[in-house]
């Protein structure tokens, strides 16, 4: 399960863990202009640890998901 929310600078994902035991915490995605941040609860250490990916991180780990294994370059377009 997931819900999108559009907030005033960023759009706001949360993905809800809904499958089989054990359950993960939620995990919160925030789309910005220039970034996304993605944020869980991590109980062990009672923080929530987040990571931040630069549009072309985002770009290259969208286009990683859909390859086989091995080490690529993306042509990045002008405006870019």
């Amino acid at each position: 399960m997931f819900s999108i929310e559009h907030e005033f600078d960023s759009t706001v994902v949360t993905l809800v863990d809904d499958g089989g035991q054990p359950l993960q915490e939620d995990v919160i995605i925030n789309a910005f202009e220039e970034c996304v941040t993605v944020e869980q609860y991590d109980p062990r250490t009672d923080r929530v640890e987040k990571i931040t990916l630069s549009m072309a991180q985002l770009r290259d780990l969208g286009a990683a998901l859909n390859l086989p294994e091995g080490v690529y370059t993306l042509a990045h377009r002008k405006n870019e």
